[in-house]
């Protein structure tokens, strides 16, 4: 089960509105429906939980480009959600190269060089699929330093984390008007 909401940072403190994704495809797509929220180009946080398995959350600053923070890189990656978070920049892979090869499905009969994918030559294995996508968390763990969140408390957190998240920015009660 998923659970999306905006949290927009105002002069008169945090305001909440629950979001729903099915619209949005793409990290600008994300960052669109983000800055919507706030007119002011005020902080805008989009978090995003799946139940007991991640959590991400994405920090507009105006016109900025995204923050992001994904609690579990692998297991965001089997969600169709958390693909939207997980670009290539945040993985630190070249922008299409794993999408290319994702969609090839590679067995070693395809005709050419008959030696063996996992070894280049050098006695190193090459990362195969599974690794391409870290286990644990990836991108900005310092996205709420400011807000009172620090990286290490971030990175700590697992179950009910969105509701620690604002507790923590003292945005609970909105938070909890959306849920």
């Amino acid at each position: 089960m998923y659970f999306a909401a905006l949290l927009a940072r105002t002069e008169d403190g945090w305001e909440a509105s629950d979001t729903e994704l099915d619209d949005v495809e793409t990290l600008s797509d994300l960052a669109d429906l983000a800055r919507e929220a706030s007119p002011d180009e005020d902080t805008v946080l989009v978090l995003i939980e799946q139940e007991d398995s991640w959590f991400g959350v994405v920090r507009i600053d105006g016109e900025e480009d995204p923050r992001i923070f994904v609690s579990d890189a692998s297991a965001a990656a089997r969600s169709s959600y958390g693909e939207i978070l997980l670009t290539d920049e945040l993985l630190g892979r070249d922008p299409g190269d794993a999408d290319d090869l994702d969609a090839l499905d590679l067995d070693g009969t395809e005709d050419g060089d008959d030696e063996s994918d996992e070894d280049d030559g050098d006695g190193v294995e090459s990362a195969g699929p599974a690794e391409a996508v870290p286990h644990g968390p990836v991108g900005d763990a310092g996205i709420l330093d400011d807000l009172g969140v620090g990286e290490k408390e971030l990175k700590s957190l697992f179950s009910d984390a969105l509701t620690e998240i604002a507790e923590s920015l003292g945005a609970s009660e909105v938070l909890e008007t959306v849920r």
